[in-house]
């Protein structure tokens, strides 16, 4: 899971309960370790911009109700993404879609959207910073020292874990 410290604990929160899709600046890989390991019993797709058939594998998950990590985003957000992050669905003979690309969409109210950066220090755009919720989960000094004792303790005394 994540450290125990503040800002961790206030970057899990926010993730859970906000109304954008969570963009993860994450150069230690911890935020997306943690996505994986919570939605690894739900078909969890990991996919990354370079990936050939990324768009079709966000398609099917809007379709079924999967979660998506969209790992290794860069400075700039790919415009196929807009109706995704932007929730732009509608319902079309009662039924709620989505327009991806050229095709619609079943849209599915379990889909869940989560895209990661290795980036330490990103610059991200105006436009971009106001469709997503940006959550900086850099370690902090107090995460490590907390990781570090936990295994300490692991390792030291197991019957305390």
């Amino acid at each position: 899971g994540l450290p125990t410290d503040a800002v961790s604990v206030e970057n899990g929160i926010i993730l859970s309960n906000a109304r954008r899709w969570p963009l993860m600046i994450d150069p230690q890989g911890q935020a997306n370790k943690w996505t994986k390991n919570m939605e690894k019993d739900n078909m969890l797709e990991v996919v990354k911009l370079s990936d050939k058939d990324f768009l079709r594998t966000l398609e099917n998950a809007v379709r079924f109700g999967k979660p998506v990590v969209l790992e290794n985003i860069g400075e700039e957000l790919d415009p196929a993404l807009e109706p995704i992050l932007l929730r732009q669905t509608y319902k079309q003979g009662g039924t709620e879609v989505m327009k991806i690309g050229e095709n619609i969409i079943p849209y599915h109210s379990d889909f869940k959207f989560r895209m990661t950066t290795k980036l330490s220090n990103p610059h991200y755009p105006p436009e971009a910073s106001v469709k997503v919720t940006l959550l900086n989960f850099t370690i902090t000094q107090e995460g490590l020292e907390d990781q570090l004792l936990g295994i300490v303790v692991a390792k030291e005394r197991p019957d305390l874990e």
